[in-house]
């Protein structure tokens, strides 16, 4: 409890007053006050008494204490003494405030410490002052002395009653204690307790007075500069009141007005807007039942437009609003049921659609409302529509083979329903023609389903495409926007007035009106027709209020597919360039399932066809046809869908391996039969064999069509005649260039099997090389066919007609090698090889016939004896033998042929000659022996050379004769 020792200085007007000004000498109220001795504080001096200080803050401490709004003094001690809160509370820290350390004060000690060295030593200097009052220092003294009677624990800094130990030093538990009720020391002992204190409460307080009554000039000083002060206030109230009543004036002439028209045009456009939301309420209250209605007519994406209009104009101009607070919720429900709604009706369309009668055109089925459907379904996401249309192409496909079938038995009156009660085993009954009528019907059928799907894909395909350049095209929009708008702002400086008391801006009061109320009624009229007139505030509820189709066509953009409808792009419709390439690559796919689908209900109707072995025993006319077909379908299925489906394709590949399998089991069951009953006799040539062989010269190699009966038979020919050529052949072979005929020409009806057909083909010519020789040169003719021996004919016969194969070849060769892909060349080196058996099958033959020869020679001349007559025996059976042979195979073999073969029979007549005589020692020395040598040898070389084709002959018989040594 300290208190100031300071008076108040004089409240004095800065040089920065406004108003009245008055010139105050300080030194005019104020007397000079006596120093009192250094260890009392320092009276302030004049010029301090300008500059508020600590010592300015006074208050009576009784008064401070006691509180006037109390109705009735409290008793209690606390209360009276420090008040109602005696307990100091702590005070939190201020976070604005730094902590103030010792630190903090060095920089100050450092500067003020030469000032207090001087300080100090002044104070050693000088004397005290003799002029001061003695009765003052004693009354100091006096009080110093009183000050003393207070217990020091009263004084300090740190006293503080919450303190348990100060608390019982100063008042002792004693002086309380009401065990065993108050007694008269108890009391006393109280009594005198509380008279202590009062007595130190006195001591204090009569010092705190004398120190006031010390400093009474101040505050006698303090009450005049109040009437000072008050006369100061009341001028300065006058003054403001005269400000006031002219500012006021002004007000009224000159910004009343003005202020009143913004504030009226504000209120106008206020009321503009808030019409104009009443507007735009009562056609929002209108969303609903106009839904309902577009829905009545199957305006999908016009509903849904509207309800999206309708959402976005709630969230962003009716937000908040109370009664519309459930509609938003409604129209989300109404959006789901939309949802589902256009999913049922897209499955109705496809089931219409794709179960119409298969006749006519391929057109879409109202393809406007397609076109509406599919715009529907991309503007909620549901990308799923196609698996619908997916799945009722399958559901299709079936109903479709089931309905041709059921179509075709009931033409048929000879399968009885009846009796067979399952549609596969009546279908089963059908013969090859009704069967193949059915197929071809089926895959018409088929042709017409996959034209209509594509139709419906390719207009599905135009809206998707249309949707991702309409998304294309509003990013490139959006883009230039932003950099017009970008190069605006940066040029753009507008300069407006401020309102402080409206916050708004001048220039909107005066420009809000007609654009804000434009831009409600564009607002308003976005869910109304384009051409409906403006609603008024009594007609909300009536029609042309209500938003129709055309709502959502403002918003929207036109582009034209070729379907030749307008597509109508909605700017709301925000898929993803990702999802829309996917969707329309999606859509190929499903053309191309479609394909697979009716690809693969085809092989079932095929397979179920085929359960009975039916397709195995078709002959190769039947299969041809079938064949045939089929690709047919395949390649017009792949121009449609540009793919190729593979099911179709693999089936009628299995069932090509089966045909060529049983093709080739035939034919070579068929040579089989003709090679063990072949006699090995030259056989006739009939002239359809002759004209087959002048066809493949002509290079048209096929059978040849069958000819009407002509009434004029051709006899047959003794020979083939090939390109000028005779050959001398068996039935077997005739038969056998038939048979490769029917290869070469299966090979051009079905070219998918060229390659088994090669390798069939030469298989089979393999076993005709090798049964031909177990028969001939084998001799298995003479326990198969019966035949008594193995001719010279016989062999000639069976080399000239390889002669002919080999001469085929090269023609096979070509015309497969012209049907093989690049990359399977190497299998015509199986060809190659079959001509290399053939050639030393046909050495074989040749060196057979020398063989038989040249053991008749060694047969013949190893009983040559050099003696009359001549010619002798030997010779003669030797010339014998050789007309024999030249018999037989002159008429079969050709003239070059013949030559060569009986250039190396005398070539080994020759060697025998020789070696026989060497044995009987005849040389050519011009003797007797030697002469008859030479004669038979004459006659021999006669007769041969008397033989047809071998004039020429160059038989060198001087070979017969060794050399001389």
């Amino acid at each position: 409890m300290a208190s100031s020792h300071s008076s108040s200085p004089v409240p004095q007007g800065s040089s920065s007053d406004v108003f009245f000004k008055k010139e105050v000498d300080p030194t005019k109220h104020i007397r000079p006050v006596q120093s009192l001795p250094d260890v009392c504080p320092k009276e302030p001096t004049v010029t301090d008494q300008h500059r508020w200080t600590v010592y300015h803050s006074k208050v009576n401490l009784p008064a401070a204490l006691n509180d006037p709004t109390l109705a009735k003094r409290e008793s209690d001690f606390f209360t009276k003494t420090w008040g109602l809160d005696f307990v100091d509370t702590e005070v939190i820290p201020s976070l604005y405030l730094p902590q103030i350390s010792k630190e903090n004060f060095i920089a100050y000690q450092q500067e003020i410490s030469q000032r207090e060295k001087i300080h100090e030593r002044c104070k050693n200097i000088c004397p005290p002052k003799d002029n001061f009052d003695r009765t003052l220092l004693h009354i100091h003294d006096k009080s110093r002395t009183d000050l003393e009677q207070v217990p020091k624990i009263f004084m300090k800094p740190d006293f503080a009653l919450d303190d348990s130990l100060t608390f019982n030093s100063v008042l002792p538990w004693s002086h309380f204690n009401t065990a065993g009720g108050k007694g008269s020391r108890d009391a006393a002992s109280s009594k005198l307790l509380q008279e202590k204190l009062s007595h130190y409460l006195d001591i204090v307080e009569v010092n705190i007075a004398h120190q006031i009554s010390l400093r009474s000039e101040a505050f006698f000083h303090a009450m005049t500069s109040q009437h000072e002060l008050q006369d100061y206030l009341k001028k300065t109230t006058q003054a403001v009141k005269m400000l006031r009543d002219k500012i006021a004036q002004i007000d009224k002439v000159m910004c009343e007005g003005s202020l009143q028209i913004l504030r009226l045009a504000l209120t106008r456009n206020n009321c503009v807007k808030v019409y104009n939301k009443l507007k735009l309420m009562a056609t929002v209250h209108q969303t609903q039942p106009t839904v309902q209605v577009l829905l009545s007519t199957s305006e999908f994406v016009g509903a849904l437009d509207l309800i999206a209009t309708t959402q976005e104009v709630l969230q962003q101009e009716l937000q908040g609003i109370h009664s519309f607070r459930h509609l938003g919720s409604q129209l989300c429900e109404l959006e789901k049921l939309i949802d589902k709604m256009m999913i049922a009706e897209f499955s109705t369309y496809s089931h219409s659609d794709l179960n119409r009668p298969l006749e006519g055109e391929c057109q879409v089925l109202e393809e406007e409302r397609l076109v509406s459907l599919v715009f529907g379904l991309l503007k909620q996401r549901k990308l799923n529509f196609l698996e619908i249309y997916g799945e009722e192409m399958i559901i299709t496909a079936k109903n479709i083979i089931k309905e041709r079938v059921i179509n075709k038995v009931s033409q048929i009156e000879e399968i009885d329903t009846d009796v067979v009660v399952k549609l596969a085993d009546q279908m089963r009954m059908l013969n090859f023609p009704q069967w193949i009528d059915l197929l071809k019907d089926i895959f018409s059928k088929f042709t017409v389903f996959l034209q209509r799907v594509k139709a419906t894909l390719n207009i599905i395909h135009s809206v998707v495409l249309s949707v991702l350049d309409k998304n294309q095209r509003t990013r490139e929009l959006e883009e230039i926007s932003q950099q017009r708008s970008a190069g605006k702002d940066s040029s753009l400086d507008t300069e407006v007035a401020y309102l402080t008391h409206e916050g708004l801006f001048i220039s909107d009061a005066f420009s809000e009106g007609e654009p804000a109320s434009a831009a409600v009624d564009t607002t308003s009229q976005r869910n109304m027709s384009p051409h409906s007139e403006p609603c008024s505030s009594d007609s909300v509820s009536e029609p042309e209020c209500t938003t129709d189709s055309s709502s959502s066509k403002e918003q929207t953009s036109a582009c034209a597919p070729p379907g030749g409808i307008e597509i109508i792009v909605s700017e709301d419709m925000r898929l993803t360039d990702l999802e829309l390439g996917k969707l329309a690559s999606n859509i190929q796919e499903l053309l191309c399932n479609a394909s697979d689908v009716c690809h693969d209900r085809a092989v079932k109707f095929l397979m179920s066809r085929a359960k009975d072995g039916f397709l195995e025993k078709l002959n190769s006319m039947e299969f041809i046809a079938l064949s045939r077909l089929m690709e047919t379908f395949i390649v017009d299925t792949e121009q449609i869908c540009g793919r190729k489906s593979t099911s179709l394709l693999g089936a009628l590949q299995s069932q090509a391996n089966k045909f060529v399998n049983r093709f080739h089991e035939e034919r070579r069951t068929k040579l089989s039969l003709l090679l063990d009953n072949e006699r090995w006799k030259q056989a006739d040539v009939p002239a359809e064999f002759q004209d087959l062989v002048d066809s493949i010269a002509d290079g048209k190699i096929a059978l040849p069509e069958k000819k009407p009966v002509v009434t004029e038979e051709r006899k047959p020919a003794d020979v083939l005649i090939v390109e000028g050529h005779q050959y001398a052949v068996v039935g077997t072979v005739l038969l056998l260039i038939r048979i490769i005929l029917e290869y070469c020409q299966c090979v051009d009806n079905i070219p998918s099997v060229t390659t088994d057909m090669l390798t069939r083909l030469t298989d089979l010519l393999k076993y005709f090389n090798s049964r031909s020789c177990q028969l001939v040169l084998g001799a298995g003719a003479l326990q198969v066919v019966g035949l008594k021996t193995i001719t010279t004919k016989n062999l000639a016969l069976s080399s000239r007609c390889l002669q002919l194969i080999v001469h085929y070849i090269p023609v096979i060769r070509a015309h497969f090698e012209a049907r093989l892909p690049p990359k399977q060349w190497s299998m015509l080196r199986h060809f190659d090889h079959i001509t290399k058996d053939y050639h030393d099958h046909i050495a074989e033959i040749s060196a057979k016939l020398v063989a038989i020869m040249d053991s008749l020679f060694d047969k013949l001349l190893s009983k040559y004896e050099v003696k009359a007559p001549v010619p002798s025996p030997c010779f003669r059976n030797i010339c014998k033998q050789m007309t024999k042979m030249h018999e037989a195979i002159f008429d079969l073999l050709p003239e070059e042929q013949t030559q060569m073969l009986f250039l190396r029979i005398n070539a080994s007549y020759k060697l025998h000659l020789k070696k026989q005589l060497s044995h009987l020692n005849v040389i050519n020395d011009g003797g007797p022996q030697n002469g008859l040598v030479t004669a038979d040898v004459a006659f021999y070389t006669g007769n041969l050379q008397a033989l047809k084709g071998l004039k020429d002959l160059d038989l060198n018989m001087a070979e017969i004769w060794e050399q001389k040594r």
